[in-house]
């Protein structure tokens, strides 16, 4: 994989997994914030860490693959 690539796909990363976390915090951040940091680290990875690989970028690329070929016709 080359630099371009690797940036293109980091991208793609971070444009997924911040509006998660940050929706994931507004939702169950008061009732995670009694729990220690370590478990809720662990919550929020096991969570995440599935919606990130079977929907969040599944669908990041489907979005950009629809909008390149409709760039192209």
């Amino acid at each position: 994989m080359n630099t371009k690539s690797k940036i293109i796909q980091s991208i793609k990363i971070w444009v997924v997994i911040y509006p998660s976390i940050t929706l994931f915090y507004v939702l169950f951040g008061t009732y995670l914030s009694g729990i220690p940091l370590y478990l809720r680290t662990l919550i929020l990875t096991l969570i995440l860490v599935p919606w990130m690989v079977f929907v969040g970028l599944p669908l990041v690329h489907l979005l950009l693959k629809n909008m390149t070929k409709s760039d192209k016709s």
